[in-house]
């Protein structure tokens, strides 16, 4: 099994599809994976839980799975996203300056992957 983490930093859904589609093949092969939200991404964030939002359905797949390691307490403040953060239960990551640590991550083992 290999550790991989996904911090997301772009928020075009186009390359966000790519992500929740990789942690989600990441976890079916067996691996130990999870994303991390930051910077502009943390703007998809109150969108993707509309029903009628392209993914929608993706992302409800990937917080239930569990793979939604946190997002950046720091981003999701200064971009007007933090209620919808903590209304959906994600934990709010903050280890550097209000932001999260890549390399808690990799300290842990974990190949980091940017997107």
């Amino acid at each position: 099994m290999k550790k991989f983490m996904l911090f997301v930093f772009n928020g075009d859904p186009m390359c966000f599809i790519h992500v929740l589609l990789n942690v989600l093949d990441m976890k079916e092969r067996g691996h130990d994976a999870g994303v991390v939200i930051e910077g502009s991404a943390v703007r998809l964030i109150p969108d993707m839980v509309q029903e009628k939002h392209p993914l929608h359905l993706l992302w409800e797949k990937t917080k239930a799975a569990g793979l939604v390691a946190g997002v950046c307490k720091a981003c999701s403040n200064k971009l007007g996203t933090l209620d919808s953060a903590t209304a959906q239960g994600l934990a709010l990551l903050e280890d550097i300056g209000g932001h999260p640590s890549i390399a808690r991550y990799r300290d842990a083992g974990y190949e980091v992957i940017t997107f």
